[in-house]
């Protein structure tokens, strides 16, 4: 099995979308975020899906490309406008060394296993400007015994797991991490937030997080 298969499931869901989706909401956490960047700040949406965040920061005067691997959200994204869209995988991002004041990634990167995961965030440090910062979402290891009770799986590689959930992305691997695992992923950042909270369903846990580039780092 390839180890950064996700897209697959969640073109489908693109190609589908309701009108009144959750998907097209964008995040409080977001939101809040923005709030205190600069305006006009050239931000990646890495992962952007069917645009909710990045068609809304962009109307709230950003700069800012979306990226993802499933061409049915980028369509979505190209049909409202205003945002440059770019088709490719999160371990490969086609940019220029300090492309980016910001990145954001919501309920992205921890599709894949290590391998994947390592080479995604750094990407993400080479093309964030010093300084800069992530903010993002991980799949905490407290989630993990939620999801074993539900699902058959095993797992891959270290901390990645699929289960036989064919009506979920569940069947391709996600990663699951404890705060120090997470911390160590990401070297050649400061810490800015870092929280496990529960999402809208019993066990949902994610990190929610927020990583700033040392400036000393390429």
């Amino acid at each position: 099995m390839k180890s950064d298969t996700a897209d697959q499931h969640w073109n489908v869901q693109w190609n589908t979308i309701a009108a009144d989706s959750k998907w097209l909401t964008p995040e409080p956490d977001v939101q809040d975020w923005a709030a205190g960047l600069t305006k006009g700040a050239r931000i990646l949406d890495l992962g952007a899906g069917v645009g909710r965040h990045a068609l809304w920061l962009a109307a709230q005067g950003f700069d800012v490309v979306a990226l993802d691997a499933a061409r049915g959200g980028l369509a979505e994204i190209d049909k409202a406008g205003g945002v440059d869209t770019v088709l490719a995988r999160m371990d490969a991002l086609p940019f220029d060394d300090r492309t980016f004041d910001h990145v954001l990634s919501w309920n992205v990167i921890y599709h894949g296993d290590e391998d994947i995961l390592l080479r995604t965030i750094a990407g993400i440090r080479r093309v964030l400007k010093p300084c800069g910062n992530f903010m993002g979402t991980m799949l905490s290891k407290r989630r993990l015994p939620y999801e074993q009770a539900k699902y058959d799986g095993h797992e891959i590689g270290r901390n990645a797991w699929v289960f036989d959930a064919p009506e979920t992305d569940k069947i391709h691997p996600h990663y699951f991490c404890t705060a120090a695992e997470l911390l160590a992923l990401f070297s050649g950042f400061e810490c800015l937030r870092l929280e496990d909270r529960e999402h809208e369903k019993p066990g949902s846990w994610h990190w929610h997080l927020t990583m700033e580039k040392l400036g000393s780092q390429t």
